[in-house]
């Protein structure tokens, strides 16, 4: 099974010369010597939903099938994930959605969309997005393949304390690289960078991890390295974090 990680953004917001750049620690995938390819940058937009209590299946349905085949109606958008998020989380949000672009442009004419604005207005919504870089090849790029149709999405969004210093963050994010490169047996894809609109969402970086299966996610997050990580090098200058994840069905078993 082919595993996909990116490298982490190069910018972080808490400091102009923090420079974060992996690219060299990644030469080693699933145990094999040849350099990942990470060619092609790309924006990840992550949405998250608080539906209205009352909402009925079928306007669930409705929202979750727009959300999706807006890919196939709108250019710029390379790849969708999105479903109900599975557990209580601290901002009450009930769904959540992975969109791909291709450029910072192509997100703010999906926002143009009438039918986005009637979502928006309905049930409210966090964006976040961040740039990140793939391996320039079809399979990762557009998440397509046996890979991507099942499995977990796993969303980590992190804002960092003005205290803390730049190297502080650099090494933190750089620990969450590391340990997601030495998960990467049981790890479909999994991008990292620094939030393009920090000050409206909260949050100055993201995370987003792809699951083959729900053990393959608990190994990851319930597991003492995963805790001790977080606890030595994250805990200590975050000012507040969000973990949210969702299980991905197959097209066809969900939606439309």
């Amino acid at each position: 099974m082919a595993r996909h990680l990116v490298a982490l953004s190069r910018k972080a917001p808490t400091s102009e010369d923090l420079s974060i750049i992996v690219h060299d620690s990644l030469e080693y995938i699933d145990g094999q010597s040849d350099l990942v390819n990470y060619g092609r940058k790309i924006v990840e937009h992550i949405i998250l939903l608080r539906a209205k209590p009352n909402i009925s299946d079928a306007e669930e349905k409705d929202m979750l099938d727009y959300l999706y085949t807006s890919q196939y109606q709108m250019r710029g958008i390379l790849a969708v994930s999105l479903g109900r998020i599975e557990d209580p989380n601290t901002e009450n949000f009930t769904h959540a959605v992975l969109m791909r672009f291709q450029q910072k442009d192509d997100i703010a004419k999906f926002h143009s969309s009438p039918y986005y604005y009637k979502i928006l207005d309905e049930h409210g919504s966090v964006s976040v997005d961040f740039e990140s870089e793939v391996e320039d090849d079809i399979i990762p790029l557009f998440r397509r393949g046996e890979d991507f149709n099942y499995g977990v999405e796993f969303m980590l969004l992190i804002s960092f304390l003005e205290s803390a210093s730049g190297d502080s963050v650099e090494d933190a994010l750089a620990s969450l690289q590391r340990f997601i490169s030495q998960c990467s047996s049981f790890i479909v894809q999994a991008t990292l960078g620094c939030c393009l609109n920090h000050m409206d969402s909260g949050y100055s970086h993201a995370a987003v991890i792809r699951f083959p299966s729900f053990d393959d996610f608990k190994i990851f997050r319930e597991g003492m390295e995963y805790k001790d990580m977080w606890a030595s090098t994250f805990q200590p200058i975050v000012e507040k974090s969000l973990e949210l994840h969702f299980t991905v069905d197959p097209v066809g078993n969900q939606l439309m």
